[in-house]
């Protein structure tokens, strides 16, 4: 055949993307159970970092995870999970929201009084390095929420928030320098995120 024709080049073009494709395809299915398996563990840390369990090993993560979790069960279709830490229950409730350039999610960790903030993790899929990012980036920031109220008196409304001005140190934190589109919603996330979880809260 004239490797100088039109005809080679097409039919090597087409070779080539068929061997490409089938090797990718290889590649991935041979990689999903580990991939799935590398997702699944990084969820638990997640968990883990909303109960003040950081920095842990894969594996010390994986013991951990099933040491302090005592059910991943769900609460009126939504999933709840109930841990215990130095001997005291505590309910880690996941959120998703929206940042100012895209989702914002996290685990909100409460006492057994089901009212005070035992911790908080923050993610993102896009926020600003340095400012938005800094729900996640900045473990200072997130530990600003323990022992936040979420709700205050005997209201039923949640007052967990980030507010540019504090005025109720109770329930507010301080927004993020710069970032107030990104800490607002993470307020709206608490609120959206607590509502179906408010029975179970304020049932005492």
């Amino acid at each position: 055949m004239n490797t100088n024709s039109n005809t080679y080049t097409i039919i090597y073009s087409v070779v080539i993307v068929i061997v490409v494709a089938f090797l990718l395809a290889f590649v991935s299915t041979a990689l999903k159970e580990k991939q799935e398996a590398n997702v699944l563990l990084d969820k638990k840390k997640q968990i883990l970092n909303s109960l003040n369990l950081r920095d842990l090993d894969d594996d010390v993560a994986e013991a951990k995870y099933k040491e302090v979790v005592k059910d991943d069960g769900e609460l009126d279709g939504n999933q709840i999970f109930t841990c215990v830490v130095d001997g005291k229950t505590k309910y880690v409730i996941p959120m998703k929201g929206m940042g100012l350039w895209g989702s914002i999610y996290g685990y909100l960790a409460i006492d057994d009084d089901k009212n005070t903030v035992f911790g908080v993790y923050f993610n993102h899929d896009s926020e600003t390095a340095g400012l938005g990012a800094e729900i996640k980036d900045s473990r200072e920031w997130q530990e600003k929420f323990r022992g936040k109220k979420i709700f205050k008196g005997e209201s039923a409304d949640v007052a967990l928030s980030v507010k540019k001005k504090v005025d109720d140190a109770a329930t507010q934190v301080d927004a993020v320098t710069g970032a107030t589109l990104t800490s607002d919603g993470v307020s709206l996330m608490f609120k959206e995120g607590l509502k179906p979880y408010i029975k179970f809260l304020t049932d005492k």
